[in-house]
């Protein structure tokens, strides 16, 4: 099942890919039995992230259980839809195309007039329509819709909530991206896949690590000491990592920890 393509990962944060892969598999198939849902309803992008996704889950509870689904907005790359057509089509599992560029429209239309929407409101605008896409599909096929957010992502914010975040289970959820590359290739996620530049496709050219300022890669490691290991910046400056990145990922994290958490409220019980 391995693919040919080798990955480097840092050590830091390697893996056993077979151990996660069991791992995951095994949780998909409790929380699909404990739920007691038929299908799987996930939101094919053509990145990695939902393409690992789209394997975990055919392997855990069968490609006939797995409903996938391209959101094209109308500047999305025409190779993400030819990437999420090779996921499905290697895994023989369903997969239906619904642009959403009409409701997109319709939502900017019916906003309050002033200042221009920006490519990053209107991304989320997208993200959020796509979302709501995939529940109204979970709810004619009696399925769950199934997270694509990894480690990574979530630490620093880079998701919008009610739109990618919104999901009934993540099975990626505790790895960071360098580890989703390595299962990736382990689980034979098509080359073409494991190669091209992670993009959220919010505008044509945009990727995630042009739009952050930071590389995958280092972005893990740094992120593994200060999340996993409680390291200090200090230590982590000390490790060889630039002191203005390192500051500028504590932000990250501390702003976007509404993210992480239900929405606070006020004990009134006793």
């Amino acid at each position: 099942m391995s693919n040919a393509l080798r990955v480097s990962t840092p050590s830091e944060l390697l893996i056993d890919a077979d151990a996660v892969h069991a791992v995951c598999r095994t949780f998909i198939a409790d929380e699909f039995k404990k739920i007691g849902v038929r299908n799987a309803i996930l939101g094919l992008s053509g990145g990695i992230d939902s393409a690992l996704v789209a394997f975990l889950t055919a392997d855990a509870i069968g490609a006939d259980r797995l409903r996938t689904y391209i959101l094209p907005y109308r500047t999305s790359a025409a190779s993400s839809r030819d990437d999420a057509l090779a996921v499905a089509s290697a895994l023989g599992c369903s997969v239906e195309e619904v642009p959403i560029s009409a409701g997109v429209d319709a939502v900017e239309a019916s906003l309050p007039a002033g200042t221009p929407i920006t490519p990053i409101q209107r991304g989320n605008i997208a993200a959020r329509m796509r979302m709501i896409t995939l529940y109204h599909e979970s709810a004619r096929h009696d399925g769950i819709v199934m997270g694509t957010g990894n480690k990574s992502e979530a630490m620093i914010g880079y998701t919008t909530l009610h739109g990618d975040a919104a999901c009934a289970i993540n099975p990626i959820g505790d790895l960071y991206k360098s580890q989703v590359r390595t299962l990736a290739a382990h689980l034979g996620v098509p080359d073409a896949i494991l190669t091209k530049a992670p993009s959220a496709d919010l505008w044509p050219g945009q990727t995630d690590e042009g739009e952050g300022g930071f590389d995958y890669p280092t972005l893990d490691r740094i992120l593994f000491r200060l999340v996993d290991q409680g390291a200090s910046a200090e230590s982590v400056v000390a490790d060889g990592f630039d002191q203005a990145l390192v500051a500028h990922i504590q932000k990250m994290i501390a702003a976007s920890q509404f993210k992480r958490e239900m929405p606070p409220f006020p004990k009134i019980t006793t």
